[in-house]
């Protein structure tokens, strides 16, 4: 079966050529899984012209060896910035490519000492995240699986919510559904907030009852066959009153709006400017605290960001999710997200549960 990590890694090898840099250190369990399907969570990889080389301990050789193809596994001796040091020093590489942003400076003095002063230590910020930024069709069909299960289970969460449950139970539910229906997990810590509690955009569960008259905010995203799903919606439980209407109203405009300006070429703040414009026309920009999204794939978080003032363009397989919202202190908050795949010719909302305002 062919699989896409060594046609990943002939990528990389392009920019190493491009900016001199004999090989590139990657610190990142994200990183080194995209380039070798590793899924262990300690070691190096080093990356060159003359190949690929994971540097881990003992409990991960037997599965560097399992998981990975064309890829050398050197069991570390020392620790593992000392035994990467001297496999450094010992390769005969005078220029190494290292995030400056995923070592710290404790990290990186230990390699030096390790390594030697004859080796120069070049930042290179960001190359494999370029890399995953845009997603190939395997990648996008598998996230397309991930985001259609986060909408069954915000589906499922929606029918457990009755007055006297806690946000902490539901939170509990929402995690077992997903394991229970073959995801690895959450994507993220899920956010379930009742009430005034909703007016904090990352509010944790806790032991609050859910009360009639009160507003809820659902926010999850499962982790299937390694890539992340990230969805919200918010439900009222009873009648709403005008005010709510409206905001949910305001809230869903300026989400459709976003959509429909996410396409390839167009820049990010672009996108979260289409969104502003909706929520400036009902006088409830200033409750908008946070940027409209945001890059996902086998991170939560990945780039490109969907903020103000970005300049990035969207391209055909990226990945993002668009989710504007508005918060009052003392009433609560309402969000509504998707995640939203970009293709050449089109643009496909990944996640697929009803959008339209809840009353329970």
């Amino acid at each position: 079966m062919k699989t896409p990590f060594r046609h990943r890694r002939r990528m990389l090898l392009s920019y190493l050529a491009e900016s001199k840099v004999h090989c590139l250190l990657i610190t990142s369990p994200a990183n080194w899984f995209y380039l070798t399907g590793f899924t262990g969570d300690a070691g190096a990889l080093v990356v060159s012209r003359k190949g690929t080389t994971l540097i881990t301990d003992g409990r991960f050789t037997v599965q560097g060896h399992e998981e990975t193809s064309g890829v050398r596994i050197l069991q570390q001796k020392e620790s593992l910035f000392e035994s990467l040091g001297q496999f450094l020093r010992d390769s005969q590489s005078n220029r190494v490519g290292f995030d400056p942003s995923q070592l710290t400076v404790g990290q990186l003095a230990s390699l030096r000492r390790a390594a030697g002063r004859r080796l120069k230590w070049v930042p290179a910020p960001g190359v494999v995240e370029a890399l995953r930024m845009r997603k190939d069709a395997l990648e996008v069909a598998q996230m397309r699986k991930a985001a259609i299960l986060a909408g069954e289970i915000v589906q499922f969460a929606i029918g457990l919510l009755r007055p006297g449950i806690r946000e902490s139970e539901v939170a509990g539910e929402i995690e077992y559904q997903m394991r229970k229906r073959g995801a690895s997990g959450p994507a993220f810590e899920t956010i379930v907030a009742f009430g005034e509690r909703a007016a904090l955009p990352h509010a944790r569960p806790t032991g609050k009852r859910l009360r009639k008259n009160e507003l809820v905010v659902l926010d999850l995203g499962v982790i299937l066959g390694h890539y992340c799903s990230d969805i919200t919606r918010t439900v009222f439980v009873g009648q709403a009153p005008k005010r709510i209407r409206t905001w949910y109203k305001a809230v869903l405009e300026a989400q459709t709006a976003a959509i429909a300006a996410v396409k390839s070429g167009v820049a990010c703040g672009d996108v979260d400017a289409a969104a502003r414009r909706i929520l400036a026309g009902y006088r409830l920009d200033h409750l908008f605290v946070h940027s409209t999204g945001h890059g996902l794939g086998l991170e939560v978080h990945e780039a490109p960001r969907i903020a103000r003032g970005q300049t990035r363009r969207l391209e055909p397989g990226n990945v993002v999710t668009i989710e504007p919202g508005v918060y009052s202190e003392g009433i609560g908050g309402i969000r509504i997200e998707d995640d939203v795949a970009v293709h050449a010719d089109r643009t496909e909302v990944l996640t697929r549960a009803p959008r339209d305002l809840i009353e329970i």
